[in-house]
């Protein structure tokens, strides 16, 4: 049987707060992260790694993106090639949800761990 990868780097971590703009401003202030004004900070890092970047953001309290549990965070994960990783882990018995993204910024899928966190799935855009 082929060894497939896994995953390959974290693409972004993305948590809730009652007020994104105020969160995002303490960020800034206090740690110096560079947030923008719409909550998110893209981080981009160097050839020695993989060129790429993770994207750190805020979302509201209310968003379901991060799942209709009572989840406050969630984690994408870098992967290289979703299709395969998917059918692996159907077959190990992990939760995938059904629903797909496949936009300009790659494609997604999510899954779940056994304590029912969503996990963001992102195969980047060829040369992305």
């Amino acid at each position: 049987m082929t060894q497939i990868k896994r995953v390959t780097g974290i693409g972004g971590i993305f948590f809730k707060a009652k007020d994104p703009q105020a969160l995002a401003a303490w960020y800034r202030r206090h740690l110096g992260v560079p947030v923008d004004e719409g909550g998110m900070w893209l981080f981009r890092w160097g050839a020695d790694h993989g060129a790429g970047a993770t994207v750190w953001s805020i979302f509201p309290a209310d968003t379901d993106y991060l799942g209709t549990e009572p989840a406050r965070f969630m984690i994408n994960y870098r992967v290289e090639d979703i299709d395969a990783l998917l059918e692996a882990l159907r077959a190990e018995g992990v939760w995938i949800d059904e629903k797909r993204d496949d936009s300009e910024f790659g494609r997604f899928a999510w899954i779940a761990d056994p304590e029912g966190n969503r996990i963001e799935l992102w195969q980047p855009p060829p040369g992305g």
